[in-house]
């Protein structure tokens, strides 16, 4: 496999995100189509492998470097090898949207695929639709969102956060509740979704605890210490946590050191997988849940056969797979299948050609690329086992469609996005009839 890697420094910390960067569209005329080299196909690898993120965003980029290699075994696309080019924002949210320019102008890419946090993706999102490229985004996210120049593979707000509360309201009776997160537009903007969905359930206001901290923060005791005071009245109380990256670790450490058992609390997380827990000592996590899409210890040929794949490829047989990685694995496959479909790597169409695609999940079922450019997934709710796996303990019946506009807000349930003719807009009022969003 070919694979082309470019370094970054990590001066520059990245400042803290909280709020959401404009995704602008500029210009018609200064767009510039992707393409590739006379002999091969680029593909873009935009994950930080350092700085706060890197504890989750490294395996994925392993993971596509996997899936570019087995493709090119089986002869490439269109007859073309693929080459690999990797770069490393470094946690740094504005040196994303750098990073995603030269991939797209310099390098030629014909695709990327790459982001975990929402404010990396918002800070890319605008050079994406400025210059006709095309993303594939892993990872669960808030919604509120839908471009032409991106497909959402990771879970929206009804594919995890809602039924995951409903899960703990219906099955372990929980009324009173902790929204925990990191200080940045997707927990900010799912917790909202949640707040607004526990109110019109009938929660308090006094029954729900919000809470944010920075990226990497560290000092969890106090905080800990509020959740356990605020399950203290005789309320069966639960944390939300939508915590991400490495300040994982110390928060589930000091839940530990403080006895927040899920017994007594029980905290279901967003953003933990396998790939997290592999760095911590799960014994006084056991029974505290996760919500995802999918987990490394389903039981199906096709998941067997991914980690046998995956184990072979990085060389190393206790590396886990997680719910990100089969975001990617879906995602790449959809997008080989729309490139051949369409006979060509032009954004465009290839855009087109991915609606309507299903591809075999590793769940035992078939994904399904949505006219919202969102996945039709099935939902599960794992246990943490104390070998850092998770049993599933909840599923939903069937596939649940992406939703890329929440019911639960205001200013969004009658927003519909729908790429096909003849609406082709990501932000259509289906009241108006009106398209306020991207829409070329």
């Amino acid at each position: 496999m070919s694979v082309q890697t470019k370094h970054t420094s990590r001066a520059g910390m990245f400042a803290r995100a909280t709020g959401v960067v404009t995704a602008g569209v500029l210009g018609l005329a200064s767009m510039v189509l992707p393409a590739q080299a006379a002999d091969t196909i680029k593909v873009g690898v935009l994950h930080s492998l350092s700085g706060t993120m890197a504890i989750s965003e490294t395996t994925l980029k392993d993971t596509v470097l996997m899936l570019i290699d087995e493709q090119n075994k089986k002869g490439g696309v269109l007859g073309k090898k693929l080459e690999a080019v990797v770069v490393d924002p470094a946690s740094n949210w504005p040196l994303f949207a750098e990073k995603a320019r030269e991939l797209i102008q310099k390098d030629k890419v014909a695709v990327t695929f790459g982001c975990w946090t929402s404010v990396s993706r918002k800070s890319v999102l605008p050079v994406f639709e400025e210059l006709n490229g095309l993303l594939f985004y892993p990872v669960q996210y808030e919604g509120e969102e839908s471009s032409k120049n991106v497909f959402y593979t990771g879970a929206a707000p009804n594919q995890q956060a809602i039924p995951a509360v409903d899960y703990l309201m219906k099955d372990l009776g929980v009324k009173r509740w902790v929204l925990a997160g990191t200080d940045y537009v997707y927990p900010r903007t799912t917790n909202k979704i949640l707040e607004a969905y526990l109110k019109a359930k009938g929660v308090a206001d006094a029954d729900i605890m919000i809470n944010y901290t920075p990226f990497g923060h560290s000092d969890w005791q106090s905080i800990v210490a509020d959740i356990k005071k605020f399950g203290s009245t005789g309320k069966k109380t639960a944390v939300v946590s939508t915590i991400n990256g490495d300040a994982n670790v110390p928060f589930y450490k000091e839940l530990g050191n403080q006895g927040v058992s899920a017994e007594n609390i029980p905290v279901v997380a967003f953003s933990v997988g396998e790939e997290e827990l592999s760095g911590i000592d799960t014994r006084p996590l056991v029974g505290h849940l996760a919500a995802w899409n999918y987990f490394m210890s389903v039981d199906s040929k096709a998941n067997e056969k991914f980690i046998k794949d995956w184990h072979a490829y990085i060389k190393n047989p206790k590396r886990v797979t997680n719910d990100p990685m089969e975001a990617h694995y879906i995602g790449f496959n959809m997008w080989v299948k729309a490139v051949e479909k369409a006979g060509s790597t032009d954004t465009d169409k290839v855009e087109q050609a991915m609606i309507g695609l299903t591809f075999p999940n590793l769940t035992g079922g078939m994904a399904v690329m949505n006219k919202n450019h969102h996945l039709s997934k099935p939902v599960l709710i794992g246990e943490i086992q104390d070998n850092g796996q998770f049993a599933v303990v909840w599923e939903t019946k069937g596939l649940v469609e992406g939703d890329a506009w929440s019911d639960f807000l205001p200013g969004s349930k009658d927003i519909i996005a729908d790429w096909t003719a003849p609406i082709k807009c990501g932000n259509y009022n289906t009241k108006t009839k009106k398209c306020s969003g991207q829409n070329f």
